[in-house]
Order: C-alpha cells, then sequence, then structure tokens
C-alpha cells in the first residue's frame, strides 16, 4: 500500500481494535455533506433509503464485515436487543478479538502493546477513553460505522436496490467501521467526490457499501448479513484485568 492507504488502514485497525463507536452523527461529527443542484433531490431519497436499510441495527441481531483494501478485515456479529457482540480483526498477520456481554468488554489481541500480554484481558468501562466508545447504546452500536458513511454522501441515485453516487471521503472521519484519515499531505482533492455503490436486500436492508480506490486512498467495503441469527457469546475463562499500560494506547490517541 502507499503511504496514504497505510496510514488509512491503521488508524482503521486502531478504532476497530478499539470497540463499537459511534453509528449516529454526534455534536462534534460534521454535518451531513451538502447536496446541490438539480440533483438534490435524487441525493435526499437515495440517502434515505439508505438510511431506513440500517434500522435493523436496533432492532435484529447481524453480521458485519469490513474489509479495506485487503489489508485490513474484521468481521462482527451483534445483538443490540440482548447485548452481545463479537468481533475477530485481522490486519498485517495479527488477530485481534473483542468479546462484549451486557456492559463487560473482553480484548484478547496479538499486536505488541507495550505493557499488555497476549491473554484474555477485561477491560473497565470506566477507564476507556471517550472515542473508545464501546456500547449497546441506540447511536453508537453499529460496528459498521454505516451513519458516517451516509452522512458523507455528496450524490447519489437508486435504481430499484442499487444506489451509485459519490462520497467525500474527507468527511467519512474516525470511528468504529471504516475509518478514513489523511496521509502525511492530506487528501487529494478527488477524496471529495469519490465513487460509491450500496446494495439493499429485498427487505430493503443495506446489505453492502463499497467505496472505490482513489490516488492512493484504499478502496473499502462494509457488508451487512445473518439478520437474526443468534449470537451466543462465551465469557473467556481466565481473563485478567486488563493492566494500566493497556488504557493509554485505546482510541484514537493510542
Amino acid at each position: 500500500m502507499t503511504r496514504r492507504a497505510t496510514v488509512a488502514a491503521i488508524s482503521a485497525l486502531t478504532l476497530l481494535l478499539l470497540g463499537c463507536s459511534a453509528g449516529a452523527r454526534t455534536a462534534d461529527r460534521p454535518a451531513p455533506a451538502p447536496t446541490t443542484g438539480a440533483d438534490a433531490a435524487t441525493t435526499t431519497t437515495a440517502t434515505e433509503l439508505l438510511r431506513s436499510g440500517t434500522e435493523f441495527v436496533d432492532r435484529t441481531s447481524f453480521r458485519s464485515d469490513v474489509d479495506i483494501a485487503g489489508q485490513l478485515t474484521t468481521l462482527t456479529h451483534t445483538d443490540n436487543v440482548n447485548k452481545r457482540a463479537d468481533s475477530t480483526i485481522a490486519a498485517f498477520g495479527r488477530v485481534t478479538e473483542i468479546r462484549m456481554i451486557d456492559n463487560e468488554v473482553y480484548l484478547k489481541t496479538e499486536l505488541d502493546l507495550p505493557g499488555a500480554g497476549r491473554e484474555w484481558m477485561k477491560l473497565d468501562p470506566a477507564r476507556v477513553p471517550s472515542d473508545f466508545a464501546l456500547s449497546f447504546a441506540p447511536g453508537r452500536n453499529d460496528p459498521g460505522g454505516s451513519a458516517r458513511l451516509i452522512d458523507a454522501i455528496v450524490s447519489a441515485r437508486a435504481d430499484g436496490p442499487h444506489i451509485t453516487g459519490t462520497i467525500d471521503l474527507t468527511r467519512v472521519g474516525a470511528g468504529n467501521g471504516i475509518t478514513v484519515r489523511p496521509g502525511p499531505d492530506g487528501f487529494p482533492d478527488s477524496a471529495r467526490r469519490t465513487a460509491f455503490s450500496a446494495m439493499l436486500d429485498a427487505d430493503g436492508r443495506l446489505v453492502r457499501f463499497s467505496i472505490a480506490a482513489v490516488d492512493g486512498m484504499p478502496s473499502a467495503t462494509l457488508r451487512y448479513s445473518d439478520f437474526g441469527a443468534p449470537v451466543d457469546v462465551v465469557r473467556p475463562q481466565g481473563a485478567v484485568a486488563a493492566p494500566d499500560a493497556l488504557y493509554p494506547q485505546l482510541g484514537l490517541s493510542g
């Protein structure tokens, strides 16, 4: 990957490693990208279809998969109703696992984190940085981060279940799911109007959102599936309390 692509993937890994954060716009997130011109109504219709297509997040269990340029992948099973989730993140040949049961959060990683071992660790939610934001609460419980993607859409058109258009990568920001951050030289101009495509299933649910690669920025795909399937999460035996050294390494500052 290029340096810019590497930076984007590493920051995505940091955030995905550290939880299920914002899926809906918060006060410190940029407002949705403005739509202008004759296509504004068409774009509004298409984005509303996408928003409606993610309402399942609060209603049923589901699987979400994220793939960033084939270099970073995540697989997450989530049941927000019953407060169960597990996630497996693979990047650069290393695997990280997260399990969430009610208010309990467990983490095991093959990454070399100073002061932390490779056994299962139980996190203290009170010590987790705010940008770690593990939660089953509405608006913060979508491991795919679909709301940030939809908010960054510049133009869109629906053709049946197919939705295509452009997205402003500079507005996607950091969070759970697909994360886009600038490299040392910032964003290329083309990042402000990057092609995307999405697909809804027969029930109107979002099942795929793909962003094309552009000028060194990596391609990325988010998929949802397995709606309504049971999510059984087992507390890991022998989990140790996460060491003090781990917490400063979590979140955006980690």
